[in-house]
């Protein structure tokens, strides 16, 4: 929480300032029980007029000077808090663009959406909360106590036994409903996390007919949060009442004893009735203290869960791990090619590299050997979950290896600045993602200085240029989020043409061809096989007419290499990629 502080230091001024015309309204309002003693005991008691209305208009001054001060307080507590918020938020998300693959999948989207969201709009209250009341109120409660010693010191002994006791109250509900906070948010990222899943997955929850199933867990989920929010404001509800009942207590104790000694002559009518004005602000900032307190319950909590996201390391660092000179003996029944490479530019290598999402869990790849040359067509195919995508997530560098060593030009990948490898790479990912925008917006995403004329060559390249045209606007049509406004096969083909405006050493298509039809797909692989450079292409697909061309197909099987060759040798000695194969062309029309 301590850490998150640093974004205040823009708002210097407006912190200190804030507090501090806080405590001079506090100061006017600690005089006025005075100046109303003064009243009864002078004014009052001497029938004298003019001395009541003299101290009146001290009282209305009081007040105007006490409502400025507080409005100029609330003024920089307001900036200082939505200063705060914003800078926390820009930073939050700076980070969380830095994260690696895998720290998203360990964090979860849902929980980083409610941290930036609701966690922050907590710590925004509570710092406003704060800056407004952290000083004034324990202010008030001690010059009040001070202020009633000056009056009667017998009397004043009674704020002495009351306040500890409140004090007691305040801090053990604290103590109690700090852990509670934090749980009543965890709870919430769950209940995001599905109402997240729902809403993304809704044509296939209807489609399933599964409405009544989601509707009830969604139900379970609500219902924890409901009774861990309930049993945490419970126990928050507590403090007013057990505030109200010693403070009144109080007031009862002083009225009697005051009562006992006036009527002994030691203390005036006026000066009992200040002291009761001064239980009372006791009391009005105790109620203040104890919401006080609940909001920065909530922000403490809140504020934990944000700084443990800033405390994940940002990206990778340079050689992260793993042992890049691993002996490992070759399967006879894999060709292997993990020679060193010359460092040409566009060259890829494998050397046996395994790697796994999350520690302690499986090996996604194992001992993965092979070498990708300048120019080359490197197909792979294997059935669902072999580790395709994976293996390809390895090369920009996404996730670590384990053990091994993923090298691109004949360098290490952990010895790139992230930078300077991802500009080496383009990439199309399973799922098409565009945003809002243009066409162009999109685009350019590759290269943000690309030419019309470097627009149209791309998406002519994949197969996109036909339907681009048609629309009205044509580059600068309107892209929806996430390109709704688009078919799956036009979304695909919008997403290679990025890739491809970037120009890249290396292209890497994860099976970004599933929604187009055979036709398409062929004219696609065409085009890429005689676009000017020496690219180096990676196509990731599940069928053997997308790679059947390609100059080398790796296939996998459950991770591990259990095939390299051209389409002709696997489909001679290859058992599971002549079982790919047949599964989708009759056995009769190939003569192999």
């Amino acid at each position: 929480m301590k850490s998150l502080l640093v974004y205040l230091k823009d708002y210097k001024k407006e912190t200190v300032l804030g507090p501090l015309f806080k405590l001079l309204e506090a100061s006017f309002e600690l005089i006025v029980p005075l100046v109303v003693a003064s009243m009864i005991d002078v004014g009052i008691a001497n029938n004298d007029r003019s001395y009541v209305v003299k101290m009146c208009l001290v009282m209305a001054a009081l007040g105007v000077t006490g409502l400025v001060s507080s409005v100029t307080a609330q003024f920089f507590a307001a900036k200082a808090a939505v200063g705060f918020a914003t800078k926390l938020r820009h930073a939050l998300f700076e980070h969380i663009q830095s994260l690696s693959f895998s720290n998203m999948d360990q964090q979860g989207t849902s929980s980083l959406i409610t941290r930036m969201t609701s966690d922050i709009n907590q710590l925004q209250s509570g710092v406003n909360m704060v800056l407004r009341l952290f000083l004034r109120s324990p202010f008030i409660v001690f010059g009040a106590m001070i202020m009633a010693f000056t009056v009667d010191v017998k009397a004043a002994l009674i704020f002495v036994v009351v306040i500890p006791l409140l004090a007691i109250v305040v801090f053990g509900i604290l103590l109690i409903s700090i852990p509670l906070f934090g749980k009543v948010q965890g709870h919430l990222d769950q209940v995001l996390g599905t109402t997240r899943e729902n809403l993304t997955g809704i044509r296939v929850i209807r489609a399933f007919g599964k409405e009544k199933d989601e509707i009830e867990k969604f139900d379970r989920q609500t219902d924890v949060l409901k009774r861990m929010q309930v049993m945490s404001a419970k126990i928050s509800s507590l403090m007013n009442p057990v505030t109200y009942i010693i403070i009144n207590g109080g007031l009862i104790w002083l009225i009697y004893t005051g009562a006992v000694r006036v009527e002994s002559g030691i203390l005036t009518q006026g000066q009992v009735v200040a002291l009761v004005n001064y239980m009372s602000q006791i009391l009005v900032e105790l109620v203040k203290l104890a919401n006080l307190i609940i909001t920065v319950t909530k922000a403490a909590a809140c504020g934990s869960r944000v700084a443990d996201v800033f405390q994940i390391p940002a990206g990778m660092s340079r050689q992260a791990g793993g042992d890049t000179g691993r002996e490992k003996g070759v399967n006879q029944d894999i060709i292997r090619e993990g020679a060193e490479t010359s460092g040409q530019i566009g060259e890829v290598c494998f050397d046996h590299v395994s790697m796994r999402y999350h520690e302690g869990g499986e090996e996604a790849l194992t001992d993965i050997s092979f070498h990708a040359g300048k120019g080359e067509t490197i197909g792979i195919i294997g059935g669902t979950g072999s580790g395709k995508t994976s293996l390809v997530h390895l090369i920009p560098r996404f996730y670590d290896v384990e053990q091994g060593a993923v090298k691109v030009d004949g360098r290490d990948v952990r010895d790139y600045e992230l930078s300077e490898l991802r500009d080496k790479i383009g990439i199309v990912m399973q799922k098409a993602v565009l945003f809002k925008g243009t066409i162009r917006d999109n685009l350019c995403w590759g290269n943000d200085k690309a030419s019309d004329e470097e627009l149209w060559q791309a998406l002519e390249l994949a197969q996109a240029k036909e339907f681009v045209i048609q629309k009205s606007g044509k580059l600068d049509a309107p892209i929806e989020q996430e390109g709704r406004n688009l078919s799956g096969g036009q979304k695909q083909r919008l997403a290679i043409a990025r890739a491809l405006v970037k120009k890249p050493e290396i292209l890497i298509l994860d099976d970004s061809a599933s929604a187009l039809d055979y036709a398409t797909d062929a004219k696609l692989r065409k085009a890429l096989k005689e676009m000017e450079g020496d690219t180096t292409v990676f196509i990731v697909s599940q069928r053997a007419s997308s790679l059947m061309h390609a100059d080398k197909i790796i296939v996998l099987d459950d991770g591990l290499v259990v095939g390299i060759g051209t389409h002709e040798q696997l489909l001679g000695r290859c058992e599971i990629y002549q079982e790919i194969y047949y599964s989708q062309y009759e056995k009769k029309a190939c003569n192999v």
